[in-house]
């Protein structure tokens, strides 16, 4: 789960990172308030969770807190589109802080290392927009650093991996004792990252966490109550935002043809079995163990927001999941929605019997096996 940057700012601050001041506001009249008690000297940053915000628009600096706030206000409620994000999203709040004077322009980050199973710490004294095009023409710029799992990071590792990143002598000490908060930050708030850029060296010598980005492990939500509503959030496809809400592992694969099965290996599968019979997968979904017909109608809604399928593929093998029950959900959800693409069905194992009678007389399509279910539904599709 991706945080907003006010929320990483302040997950970083409760170890000790020094971040600018700021707050969020949701209208103009918010926006002013907070600009006032900074002086009016401000930045407002939209606090969407997509790349590229800047270049589109959603980030600018203001010498005068109304002029702040008539940017704030024609900001929140607008669609930003980027590069990285095509589809845009929607800016619901913005972030309000001081500016801040850059001398110089850092990168440090914490991620996982799933290569060599350990967390990693990246270094490169030369932040900024641009680090993705540094780490593809200048490799060497970013000096890596992997914690040993047993033993923590070392003061003399980080110090010599500063050295070796050639971070200036006035920032060395400060960068030395950011890493080490960032990691412990990072495993005391169960991160999957943790990331600065720009780490910004003021004129006066003081490096500061000039925008930050945390993503937490999904598996740790359950610890973060408060963090509850940025779930939904952090996908920054709309589909995906809206299984986040509903709790179905869902992503989107950009083809036209919908799946949706039981079982993370079983829906990769029929994955694979589009993909052989000439089709182009539209998405991943699990239905998940056990699921009820009110999930399984959830489910279909969802691969029929995409308006790019052509064709639904559903891949069934009961165990706890009960073939009747996803049965039921599928008659439910084509009672209530309007179903116009060819849908596939493969029910195998519990209750398939009483699953496919159901189905029987309806427009769903039976297959007996998973490849026939792929070559039918594309074949559909293209017909």
């Amino acid at each position: 789960m991706k945080l907003h940057e006010y929320q990483s700012k302040q997950v970083l601050e409760r170890f000790g990172v020094p971040v600018p001041k700021g707050s969020v506001a949701t209208d103009s009249e918010s926006a002013k308030i907070a600009a006032d008690e900074l002086g009016g000297k401000v930045v407002v940053k939209a606090q969407v969770l997509m790349g590229g915000r800047g270049k589109a628009g959603g980030v600018k600096l203001f010498d005068s807190s109304q002029e702040a706030s008539e940017f704030a206000g024609s900001l929140i409620g607008k669609r930003l589109v980027s590069i990285q994000n095509p589809a845009g999203m929607v800016v619901e709040k913005v972030l309000v802080a001081e500016q801040i004077d850059i001398a110089e322009e850092y990168y440090v980050a914490v991620l996982l290392d799933r290569d060599k199973q350990t967390n990693l710490v990246m270094i490169s004294a030369q932040g900024g927009m641009e680090i993705e095009e540094v780490a593809h023409t200048n490799p060497d710029a970013i000096v890596k650093l992997n914690i040993d799992p047993a033993w923590g990071l070392d003061d003399f590792e980080v110090r010599k991996a500063v050295l070796k990143a050639k971070i200036p002598k006035p920032a060395q000490n400060q960068m030395v004792q950011m890493i080490k908060k960032l990691a412990k930050a990072y495993n005391e708030t169960d991160a999957e990252m943790i990331e600065i850029n720009p780490c910004a060296l003021t004129p006066d010598g003081k490096l500061i966490a000039a925008d930050a980005k945390v993503s937490i492990d999904d598996n740790a939500l359950y610890k973060y109550k408060s963090l509850s509503e940025t779930s939904a959030d952090s996908a920054d496809d709309v589909i995906e935002a809206e299984a986040s809400r509903r709790g179905i592992a869902y992503v989107r694969l950009g083809g036209d043809i919908g799946i949706m099965g039981n079982g993370a290996g079983l829906v990769m599968c029929s994955i694979d079995e589009v993909s052989a019979a000439g089709g182009r997968p539209a998405n991943f979904l699990d239905v998940g163990g056990g699921a009820q017909a009110d999930r399984v109608k959830s489910c279909v809604e969802l691969v029929l927001m995409d308006e790019n399928v052509k064709g639904l593929m559903i891949n069934i093998f009961g165990g706890i999941t009960r073939g009747e029950e996803v049965a039921q959900g599928i008659l439910s959800a084509f009672e209530q929605l309007d179903v116009k693409i060819p849908v596939v069905a493969r029910i195998e194992g519990t209750g398939a019997k009483e699953g496919l009678a159901l189905l029987s007389g309806t427009s769903i399509i039976p297959a007996a096996t998973m490849k026939e279910a792929a070559e039918k539904v594309v074949a559909l599709a293209r017909g």
